[in-house]
């Protein structure tokens, strides 16, 4: 039931403790990943969560070891651990408690 689906996504982080959790970098992963990725939206996502990410994806990501090293960081080692997932089209808050985000919506919701 959101007011505004154009801003809808991504959900902004809310009041959220973190967790870093290191893992060996997989470079080829890292670099294949990247198309996947919606790049503006993992921008913000990193911006809510207080970790820089460069605006664009260089030229040449595979040779961009700092680069590669900031994209490892946000989407492998980055664990949200509590707190909430707000929408801005409808200001709903979705609960994160112990790295669970609960994203169903109550009946009266619906």
């Amino acid at each position: 039931n959101c007011t505004d689906p154009d801003k809808q996504y991504p959900l902004r982080f809310k009041d959220v403790q973190i967790e870093q959790i290191e893992y060996e970098p997989n470079e080829e992963f890292l670099v294949r990943m990247l198309p996947r990725l919606d790049w503006t939206a993992l921008v913000k996502t990193a911006k809510d969560l207080n970790i820089a990410i460069p605006d664009s994806v260089p030229e040449d990501p595979a040779s961009d070891q700092e680069f590669l090293q900031k994209l490892h960081t946000i989407i492998m080692e980055t664990h949200v651990t509590d707190g909430s997932m707000v929408c801005d089209g409808c200001s709903h808050e979705y609960k994160i408690t112990k790295g669970i985000a609960n994203m169903l919506l109550a009946e009266h919701e619906i």
